[in-house]
């Protein structure tokens, strides 16, 4: 069954899995895709941030993609294309398209002159060497490149392959409002990121979803049928309870969402490529205590019942 790709909802960045050698972990990855169908996701990314998409090698890539897409049965399939060359990025976007992917999510790379018009350039040369959507990635942290609302605007206006934004840039509920508010030639959606950290203020501010890592996605997505409802205390409530688990999860590293993936039985392992950090043991300690105050009784290898 194929599912509609509208960039609203809920499509969780994946962590990528490894064995103990830090060879990746095909048979998880096919889990991984399994588990977020069952949790009725809208879609899933591969291959950002938290999937350690800087640390993968082309065949890395190429065989992750090749397990998502036929793991997903139809569920839409994202891939972050990033990379610090155009005709990489254009290069990587066409390999996720020839291998079945949905979308591509590209965030530009900093330079040592920032060009307003070269991160233009960027997106136009991806957009002009495929078809499919291009979900316009705001993330400066990693990327290293603030890029203005007016600018995003003009990338949105210009290339209609643009088919959503994600917003991860600090303030992020008033740039979703800006962006919003300045779209006037085409509309659309922005999806919030950054570990649902703000997703409260962002889905206030008008965000149509999440794109992010969370571990407990399925949270993710009561929160935005409860806005799309118009019930925004229960949006506020939802919130408020996972919100300890939702900052702590969004330390430095993946080491505690790979944990968490692995706990829920998603993923055999938490291993992380070096020169990623493992979690450590008493941080491992705090998480299931943690997880234990948030859902006391609950077993979460099943979906959680909100």
């Amino acid at each position: 069954m194929t599912h509609q790709l509208s960039f609203e909802g809920v499509y969780p960045i994946l962590a990528t899995p490894f064995h103990d050698n830090e060879e990746v972990d095909l048979e998880s990855m096919d889990r991984l895709i399994r588990f977020m169908a069952a949790l009725r996701v809208d879609g899933v990314t591969i291959l950002g941030v938290l999937g350690e998409a800087n640390r993968m090698l082309d065949r890395d890539r190429e065989a992750l993609i090749r397990v998502a897409v036929k793991a997903a049965a139809g569920l839409p399939v994202i891939v972050g294309t990033s990379h610090s060359g155009t005709q990489a990025a254009l290069g990587l976007s066409q390999m996720a398209q020839e291998l079945g992917a949905r979308a591509v999510m590209v965030t530009p790379h900093a330079e040592a002159v920032p060009s307003e018009e070269s991160v233009l350039e960027y997106y136009r040369v991806i957009a002009s060497g495929i078809r499919i959507p291009i979900v316009l990635q705001d993330h400066p942290a990693s990327s290293g490149v603030y890029m203005s609302a007016p600018l995003m605007l003009r990338i949105v206006a210009e290339l209609p392959l643009i088919a959503a934004m994600k917003e991860e840039a600090l303030p992020t509920a008033p740039k979703i409002r800006t962006l919003i508010q300045g779209m006037s030639v085409r509309k659309v959606p922005i999806l919030t990121g950054l570990g649902a950290l703000y997703g409260q203020f962002d889905l206030e501010a008008g965000s149509s979803g999440f794109n992010t890592g969370f571990a407990f996605p399925e949270t993710l997505t009561a929160m935005v049928q409860a806005a799309r409802a118009g019930d925004v205390a229960r949006m506020r409530q939802i919130y408020t309870r996972f919100l300890p688990l939702i900052v702590f999860e969004q330390q430095p590293g993946v080491a505690i969402r790979k944990e968490i993936l692995r706990l829920r039985g998603a993923i055999a392992g938490n291993r992380v490529r070096h020169p990623g950090a493992a979690i450590q043991p008493a941080v491992a300690a705090q998480l299931r205590q943690l997880i234990d105050q948030v859902l006391p009784g609950v077993d979460i290898t099943q979906p959680l019942a909100l």
